[in-house]
């Protein structure tokens, strides 16, 4: 099984309930191609070090998945892509 870590940065305007079905989208993407979620951690809301899309500050997420392949990682990243709620995204794979 390869390990991934994954962070991700969302607008700072969404609601809870919205923060809640961004990750539920994405969390679905993984588990859909075969991903094993082992943590999720909700970091809360920070400053960026620059503006990105004209927003100062975003809801930070990290999250580590084993998968067999990286068709997981890969629909991940089509997701994040095409979401106009994320705002940065990084998939890394951690090597043991």
């Amino acid at each position: 099984m390869k390990k991934y870590e994954i962070m991700y940065i969302v607008k700072p305007t969404l609601g809870e309930d919205e923060l809640k079905k961004v990750n539920e989208t994405l969390k679905n993407g993984l588990t859909s191609k075969g991903a094993n979620i082992i943590d999720f951690k909700e970091m809360g809301q920070k400053e960026l070090a620059y503006e990105i899309q004209k927003f100062k500050s975003g809801s930070y997420f990290l999250c580590t998945v084993e998968s067999e392949n990286d068709e997981a990682t890969k629909e991940f990243d089509r997701l994040a892509r095409i979401s106009s709620d994320v705002i940065r995204h990084l998939v890394t794979r951690i090597d043991k």
